[in-house]
C-alpha cells in the first residue's frame, strides 16, 4: 500500500480527518475538516510522516539548500520540531505577534542575517499564517524560497506564497486523501463531490 493510502486511511480512522459541515477559522464552510494534532499521539505513524517529508524535501530542494527549518506555532511547530532532529538541522519559530514582555520577540531562536530558510507547517489553506513567517523573515533579513506543508487543501496557499515569491511544496492534498478513501469505500459519492466543488470555489 503507497504511503498516501496508508496515510488517509490512518487520518480517517483516527479521526484527524473528518466529514461532514464546519466553519474554518476564516468563516469559511468546509465540507471536512484537518486535525494533524492527532498524528503525535500515535508515535509510529507520526515518525513515518516525518521520514517520508523528510524525504520530499531532500528530494525537491535538498536538504543542503536551507541553513534553518522555521515554523508557526503550535501543530506546525510540532512537526518541524521532529524534522529538525531527524535533519539535524536548527530550527527557529515565527509567533503570530510579539511577545509582549521581555525582549518583545516575535521570532524566536539564534539566526544569523542572511540565513536560508525553509518554512514548515502542518496544513496549507489560505497560506495567511505562513505568509505572515515569511514576511517577518524577510524584514529580518533571512532568505525565503520554500515551504513544505504536509497537506495542501488546495484553497488558494500556493499562489498566495507565490506571490510573495515563495515556492509551496506539499507531501500530499486533500484531493489525493479524499480520492483514496472513496476507492477504498470509506467516502461516500456525495461527501467527495462536495469537496470538489469545494476545490474549484474561488
Amino acid at each position: 500500500m503507497d504511503f498516501v493510502k496508508e496515510f488517509a486511511i490512518f487520518l480517517q480512522e483516527t479521526g484527524a480527518i473528518k466529514f461532514g459541515n464546519f466553519k474554518l477559522s476564516s468563516g469559511k464552510e468546509s465540507a471536512y475538516y484537518v486535525d494533524l494534532r492527532i498524528v503525535p499521539s500515535f508515535p509510529h505513524q507520526f515518525r513515518r510522516m516525518i521520514k517520508h517529508l523528510q524525504g520530499d524535501i531532500s528530494e525537491k530542494v535538498g536538504l543542503d539548500s536551507f541553513d534553518f527549518i522555521a515554523s508557526v506555532p503550535t501543530s506546525g511547530l510540532v512537526i518541524a520540531s521532529a524534522l529538525a532532529i531527524e535533519t539535524v538541522k536548527p530550527l527557529a519559530y515565527i509567533r503570530q505577534k510579539p511577545k509582549e514582555y521581555g525582549t518583545s520577540s516575535l521570532i524566536e531562536g539564534k539566526m544569523r542575517e542572511g540565513s536560508k530558510v525553509l518554512l514548515v507547517d502542518d496544513v496549507g489553506t489560505t497560506g495567511q499564517s505562513i505568509i505572515k513567517a515569511v514576511r517577518a523573515l524577510k524584514e529580518a533579513k533571512m532568505s525565503v524560497v520554500d515551504a513544505f506543508v504536509v497537506i495542501n487543501r488546495l484553497e488558494g496557499a500556493s499562489e498566495a506564497l507565490a506571490a510573495d515569491g515563495v515556492r509551496l511544496h506539499e507531501v500530499t492534498d486533500v484531493m489525493k486523501i479524499s480520492s483514496a478513501l472513496y476507492g477504498e469505500g470509506m467516502l461516500d459519492e456525495g461527501t467527495f463531490d462536495r469537496i470538489k466543488k469545494q476545490m474549484a470555489a474561488p
